[in-house]
């Protein structure tokens, strides 16, 4: 099956290839780096490295406590961190600036996963989240690099295409030396698919410490506002028009944060004003954009209530651990399920609620602006659940030291 699975992949080639040069078009980082994507790299072969991917934003942030954490463990060690997008390896530069060996993963083709895989030579390999590349973890399993899939989470959707591909994707998940799931709930779906040596570790995104500074800058910045403020935090295509529809005229502010940067001049039509343009909007505007990259921390500082999204299209949700750790009151649509755990223990916190439509969200977040005391109460909530859920760094740093030890004896073996 994996043989198809490559000519699929080869005969897709000239596709992928026009992709990458029209997300280049808004993306110039697209167009970047490129050669690294079929498994061509510059400089040095480090002597002894760990690696670790996260395709794009969300997962580079997440990882930052673990990397910190391998830096520990290992300091004759370098570490590579590879992503997909972007943006992610903007946000590489960001979190980690010099410290890690950044790169984009190469597309999942034999002779390219063993270029990669010869050139940077891993001790260990760890995956963020879900991302289970065939052709890799062949050859990860063929070179004897241990990989484990860290922060590990399969919703029930993404469960049924990998039950429908199990012909595929079932030897890929055996080959994991260890799963590190979020939830209870994810580790008995990866192990329903055949994966071996789950243990259930939380969420990493828990651990992620936000930049005070930032939240601080934001505080006062929304003391110079001097009105409330309602976030539309990592919003996806099609939400912005949805939710300012329904916001209608209003006598607070709404601060619109697009999820992907390349589409802050998209989404600049339905702004009085920007971030990049006017540190403070004027009384008279109604919409601000957030066109910044790298400063989601400033804007929930600055926010009275956050609405998350990616949740109001069946698109599974953002983040709602960073707007939890800031201390907002956050509204949720229906569409969490890649956050389903962390959802679910905001709901029972308190610290969140989750409406059925763009309608009820807007609604419910009118409600508190209104509404300081349950504003506090709500920030409070979220507070105390992000202080309580962390942890998951060390239990992860357990699995991790198990398999590097076992991987430096068979190294002296």
């Amino acid at each position: 099956m994996r043989a198809l699975y490559t000519v699929a992949l080869r005969l897709a080639l000239p596709f992928i290839l026009l992709r990458l040069w029209w997300r280049g078009r808004r993306e110039p980082g697209y167009r970047e780096h490129v050669q690294e994507r079929f498994g061509m790299y510059t400089g040095e072969k480090p002597p002894k490295a760990l690696w670790l991917h996260a395709v794009s934003v969300g997962e580079a942030r997440a990882a930052a406590p673990l990397v910190r954490e391998l830096q520990r463990l290992a300091p004759d060690h370098a570490v590579v961190v590879s992503c997909t997008t972007a943006a992610g390896r903007e946000t590489l530069r960001q979190v980690y600036a010099n410290s890690v060996r950044a790169t984009f993963l190469p597309y999942d083709y034999p002779e390219t996963v063993d270029a990669f895989l010869a050139h940077f030579r891993p001790r260990l390999g760890i995956l963020m989240e879900t991302e289970l590349w065939p052709n890799l973890l062949a050859a990860c399993e063929r070179r004897a690099v241990p990989v484990v899939l860290a922060n590990a989470r399969m919703s029930e959707k993404s469960a049924r295409g990998y039950r429908r591909w199990r012909a595929l994707t079932a030897p890929a998940i055996r080959s994991l030396a260890a799963v590190c799931a979020q939830s209870e709930a994810d580790a008995a779906r990866l192990r329903e698919l055949g994966a071996r040596r789950v243990a259930v570790t939380g969420n990493l995104k828990f651990d992620v410490a936000l930049d005070e500074q930032q939240v601080q800058r934001g505080r006062e910045w929304n003391a110079r506002v001097a009105r409330p403020v309602l976030l539309l935090a990592s919003t996806r295509d099609g939400e912005e028009k949805l939710l300012l529809q329904a916001i209608g005229e209003a006598d607070f502010l709404t601060v619109v944060v697009p999820r992907h940067p390349q589409r802050f001049d998209e989404v600049a039509e339905f702004a009085d004003a920007r971030k990049t343009e006017a540190a403070v909007p004027a009384a008279s505007a109604r919409v601000y954009l957030g066109d910044t990259m790298g400063e989601m921390a400033f804007y929930y500082g600055g926010a009275d209530v956050a609405i998350i999204g990616g949740s109001f299209m069946p698109r599974g949700g953002q983040n709602l651990i960073e707007a939890l750790a800031a201390g907002v009151p956050v509204v949720l649509g229906p569409s969490m399920y890649n956050f389903a755990e962390a959802t679910r223990l905001a709901l029972e916190a308190g610290a969140a609620i989750q409406a059925a439509d763009v309608a009820g969200a807007v609604r419910a977040a009118q409600a508190l602006l209104r509404d300081p005391a349950r504003r506090a109460a709500m920030g409070t909530a979220g507070k105390q659940l992000c202080l309580a859920h962390r942890g998951s760094t060390a239990r992860h740093v357990e699995v991790l030291s198990g398999q590097l030890d076992c991987s430096k004896a068979r190294a002296r073996g």
